[in-house]
């Protein structure tokens, strides 16, 4: 349907041209379903099967040693970084009113639904977690008797289980309509499951109305509980676990860094649907050069985080702030670190400055598996580290300070294979839960491509012809 330089629906002229097009070109791509996607599935399923492996080897060490779970941890805070941010690819764009986000927009909500797997892998970071009852270093006041010793374990859960389900309502307040015409249009398994999930959507005015009203609350709603999510998973779950390490900045830096990840997955997931998916037509050169801009300016904002937080412990130069750097940065991770500063800032500053590179489709794409490295690395430097710090009551470590000397004695945690099969289970469980959601839920908005046809015409301008796009207020 796309001609032959590959114009799509945003700026093409061989896309489909009326709503009845539209509709009958993507739910047709929608139930069709290749061999490739199912062999595809099955190595994913095969990888989480290892992950599994990996876990069960986990489990016979138990909780007691927390070192051995910090590429678990790690994993748990790569995937809330990418997959679980990605949704705001879309979210912020929408509320910009950019057109050109329409195409990857469901693509980037189905990404919210690997917060369920993500959910189940927080699971176990409870019990790795000391009560406050141990002593440990918080930023709760604690007070036997006045507040639950577990109280961290309560929020951290509730705020994920919140993300969570705000995640889920995104996709399926989003997917109304789609699913209504799944209901009218489809067939066998799919019609039924759209039928139940659609409920009593037929298109009264009233019904867009709220829907218009509910994606933007619920978009608000999810950026605002990813911030709060990371807030509450470092401070817990890395920076309380590191005697000495106080920085009140890296929450944000945590969250910051996500919106980067979060763009990046979203590139290579347009790249892979545009490749392989057949969707050539509707992930054009817009959508990779409006992600690529964004991903330009977020690698600035990547290195301005970064230094806020290190020059206040470097130039303090307390020992407590020489241990945590020694630790996180300058010690034995210090290749995990070199590895995310080149591949989180510098790969992408000083490739993008290049119009013609991040005005492609490869550029981008080739960007975005750097960051997407680089996002890797640095949750490893982060959390792996945090986990091989003592725990507290044993030997030469203070609650509130950390001495150089242990740190320069704690060597670099080297993945053994249980720590590859998680990795490895945990991305392909990711990528396994997306893939199954597009077999309920149509990659690309049909309702907004239709809509789109109402806000876009061509108009001569002297010699040439343009594209006008209008407001929908």
């Amino acid at each position: 349907m796309a001609n032959a330089n590959g114009n799509g629906p945003h700026g093409g002229h061989g896309a489909p041209s009326t709503a009845a097009e539209v509709s009958a070109d993507l739910l047709a791509r929608h139930e069709r379903t290749g061999d490739m996607f199912w062999r595809v599935v099955a190595v994913l399923g095969i990888l989480f099967v290892l992950g599994i492996i990996g876990f069960v080897m986990r489990m016979m060490d138990g909780f007691s040693d927390k070192a051995v779970w910090g590429y678990y941890a790690a994993m748990f805070a790569f995937i809330l970084t990418t997959a679980q941010a990605a949704p705001m690819a879309a979210i912020a764009p929408r509320i910009a009113k950019a057109h050109w986000r329409r195409p990857f927009s469901r693509a980037a909500e189905l990404w919210s639904l690997v917060g369920l797997f993500n959910l189940l892998l927080f699971i176990p970071m409870l019990w790795l977690l000391p009560s406050l009852e141990d002593g440990r270093r918080t930023l709760w006041f604690f007070h036997p008797g006045e507040v639950p010793a577990y109280s961290p374990h309560i929020w951290a859960t509730l705020a994920l289980l919140g993300l969570v389900a705000v995640g889920v309502a995104l996709v399926w307040v989003s997917a109304l309509p789609d699913l209504a015409l799944i209901r009218d249009g489809g067939s066998g398994w799919r019609q039924r499951l759209a039928g139940r999930l659609a409920g009593r959507w037929i298109g009264t005015s009233e019904q867009w109305n709220m829907q218009y009203h509910r994606i933007g609350i619920l978009g608000a709603f999810y950026f605002m509980m990813l911030v709060f999510v990371h807030f509450m998973i470092t401070v817990d779950f890395a920076i309380a676990l590191v005697p000495g390490w106080i920085d009140a900045l890296y929450p944000a830096t945590h969250a910051a860094n996500a919106l980067q990840a979060g763009a990046a997955t979203m590139v290579l997931t347009m790249f892979v649907l545009r490749q392989w998916g057949g969707y050539k037509e509707y992930f054009t050169l817009d959508q990779f050069w409006g992600l690529g801009k964004l991903m330009f300016a977020l690698s600035l904002l990547w290195f301005w985080f970064w230094f806020s937080s290190f020059i206040i412990l470097w130039y303090g130069k307390k020992p407590s702030e020489q241990a945590v750097l020694q630790l996180i940065m300058v010690g034995p991770y210090l290749p995990a670190f070199y590895a995310a500063f080149i591949l989180s800032f510098v790969v992408p500053l000083f490739t993008m400055i290049w119009n013609p590179l991040r005005k492609s489709i490869w550029g981008p794409t080739t960007i975005a598996v750097s960051v997407l490295a680089g996002a890797f690395f640095d949750r490893v430097r982060v959390f792996v580290s945090a986990y091989t710090v003592p725990g507290i009551g044993d030997s030469h470590v203070d609650k509130h300070a950390m001495e150089l000397d242990v740190v320069k004695a704690l060597p670099a945690n080297i993945p053994d294979a249980a720590d590859i099969f998680i990795i490895v289970g945990a991305i392909a469980g990711s990528l396994l839960v997306f893939m199954l959601a597009t077999r309920v839920f149509p990659v690309v908005n049909v309702w907004e491509q239709r809509e789109l046809l109402l806000y876009r015409f061509h108009k001569p301008f002297f010699r040439t012809e343009v594209q006008i796009l209008g407001k929908r207020d």
